[in-house]
């Protein structure tokens, strides 16, 4: 059985049952059913199934592990946590993740007026809000006005004329201030991708001189109450943990100077985000647990605190990614197969072929396990040698064809005959053999940070997870665009299975995707966003909910800013026939994604 690094990544909220991926939680329905289930119905293409119930588990491990090793290391400050809206702002993601997480106190981190405005409307109640990024004089004045709504809102400030700002609206409004976070500029800085994201040449944060001059501002204003936070953010996904405790170590020593000066108020530090997701399918590659995440924390800040004679802060974390990849799903349905498998039918041999080509065919002949390699590294030069010939007009396109159809057998038995994934060689060569899967999806709406940075995403078939994948898989998309395709790596190998398309339905399954690609993904080729459905279970009974089609094609001419009428006017009134107008109405009210044809029996 081919487990795809479930093991790795699925941490057991995905099993496989026999042959088939199930989800592990209450009646364990198989993702292939959910799949069918929807796809009787009429709704074809590639589909996000989400997964509300790990978004909480998530939440809750995450409350629960660090307030454990609060109580555990009698830490005497409290934990709070928010979501970051730029990782999915999606109300089918978010409006689930808040109800099920008001217990909690879970909050929410805004970047933009509009993120501010969501979480002014949609937070939970007493629940705490951030906000970080540039800000103009509107989004302050939103500060305060979400502050005189009753909300527990903390304005990060990234610069000293965002403070200057927050002065000049407070003595323009003559209401509550909202609680003021300084975000420093830290020498530390993270590890893995998003590293640079973190250190002293980070895009945002206080140098040591901005802050005691931040500070001097807000003495000189009687507005030192109102600083409550440090922040600090190293970089997401981190992969280890030591550049955190040296991060946790600066901020903290800054907090407790601070406070010496004078801001008495000062009671919390936000550590930003960071918390890693195992993306890989092959390796894990997170150095640290949650739990010893968590111990770091509390017992860095708590050995600062004591030393310096102040207070133990309040730890806010902003962590997104850790809360949301692993919620959902893309499914995407395969089309074709563009195979560059040959067989002996492919051979056009003629009664008399050239020496070179018949040379060729004894080694497929005689080919075993002690010659696999020789015989291999022969015919590739016999195929490079025939290629010259055909340049050269000494061939024809049947001796041509007929060498790339032995040298690819002869390639394919020698990897048959050989352990060839422990041998560099052979798995190299399995690009020469691959297959190319046509899926209906893209990947510029879909994922996105794949096409971007490279981002590794687990991959598995839904199904046929009993038999071994052989097939060396690339994975092409619909777009009209030679990026649009997953290809092979043999460093980390994806083998799919050789499926009769006309016989069965073949999905592929993209798991982690919850966290950014709902967000970046563009419409290339004007492809939206696929339908959408959240899994629930009431009763231990698995129901659809909040199903959301993908976008219509009129649909994406509106947000391009087309005038729909006009490019209706213009097809129809250019078409006499009815029934052909009837045609293009169905299909302009309808997505862009390929139509698949449902198997029989």
């Amino acid at each position: 059985m081919n487990r795809y690094g479930i093991d790795i990544w699925g941490d057991d909220n995905f099993i496989i049952d026999k042959d088939v991926v199930r989800l592990n939680y209450e009646s364990k329905p198989a993702l292939i059913d959910i799949v069918k289930t929807i796809r009787d119905e009429g709704n074809t293409g590639p589909l996000i199934l989400r997964f509300p119930h790990i978004t909480k588990k998530q939440i809750e491990k995450l409350y629960g592990i660090f307030n454990d090793t609060i109580e555990e290391y009698k830490y005497a400050s409290k934990f709070y946590a928010v979501f970051p809206l730029k990782v999915n702002q999606l109300p089918n993601y978010i409006l689930p993740m808040l109800e099920n997480s008001s217990h909690l106190n879970y909050g929410l981190e805004a970047g933009s007026k509009a993120e501010l405005l969501l979480a002014m409307a949609y937070n939970n109640k007493n629940a705490p809000i951030t906000v970080n990024g540039f800000k103009d004089k509107e989004m302050i004045t939103l500060g305060f006005i979400a502050k005189n709504q009753g909300h527990n809102i903390t304005l990060t400030i990234e610069g000293l004329n965002e403070l200057e700002t927050i002065i000049d609206v407070h003595n323009e409004l003559q209401i509550p201030c909202p609680s003021i976070g300084l975000r420093v500029r830290l020498h530390s800085s993270g590890s893995g991708t998003w590293a640079k994201s973190g250190g002293i040449d980070a895009k945002f944060g206080l140098s040591s001189t901005e802050i005691l001059e931040a500070f001097d501002m807000l003495k000189r204003n009687n507005l030192v109450d109102s600083l409550k936070m440090i922040h600090f953010h190293i970089g997401s996904a981190m992969e280890a943990i030591a550049p955190l405790k040296k991060a946790l170590k600066e901020s903290g020593h800054i907090y407790a100077e601070l406070i010496k000066m004078g801001a008495t108020s000062l009671d919390a530090i936000n550590i930003g985000g960071g918390l890693a997701v195992e993306y890989s399918a092959y390796e894990r590659v997170t150095q640290y647990s949650l739990k010893e995440f968590a111990s770091d924390v509390l017992f860095t800040l708590n050995d600062i605190a004591s030393k310096n004679g102040v207070k133990v802060p309040n730890i806010f974390t902003e962590s997104g990614r850790f809360i949301s990849a692993p919620s959902s799903v893309l499914i995407a349905p395969t089309l074709e197969l563009f195979t560059s498998e040959y067989n002996e039918t492919n051979l056009r041999l003629k009664e008399k072929n050239p020496p070179i080509i018949e040379e060729l065919n004894l080694l497929y002949r005689d080919i075993n396990n002690e010659n696999a390699k020789e015989y291999m590294h022969d015919s590739l030069e016999h195929l490079e040698s025939v290629l010259t010939l055909f340049d050269l007009g000494y061939v024809d396109l049947k001796d041509r064809s007929n060498a790339e159809v032995l040298t690819h057998l002869i390639i394919k038995k020698a990897i048959s005959l050989k352990d060839h994934r422990n041998d560099k060689e052979l798995r190299n060569l399995d690009n020469k053999i691959q297959e190319k899967y046509l899926l209906n999806f893209s990947i510029f709406q879909s994922l996105p940070d794949f096409w971007g940075i490279n981002q590794e995403f687990p991959v598995m078939p839904l199904s046929h997870l009993d038999k071994k994948g052989t097939r060396s898989a690339n994975i092409w998309d619909i777009t009209c665009d030679s990026d649009g395709e997953i290809p092979f790596d043999s460093r980390k190998p994806l083998y799919l299975h050789d499926i009769d398309l006309t016989q069965e339905d073949y999905f592929l399954g993209f798991f982690l995707v919850g966290a950014y690609q709902d967000i970046l993904g563009m419409k290339h080729n004007l492809f939206s966003s696929p339908s959408e459905v959240n899994i629930i279970f009431e009763d231990g009974k698995m129901k659809l909910d909040k199903f959301l089609k993908s976008q219509s094609i009129i649909e994406i001419f509106d947000d391009l800013d087309y005038n729909s009428a006009d490019i209706l006017e213009r097809l129809l009134s250019t078409t006499q026939e009815e029934h052909l107008k009837d045609i293009l109405m169905d299909y302009i009210n309808d997505n862009s994604y390929l139509k698949t044809i449902a198997i029989k029996g």
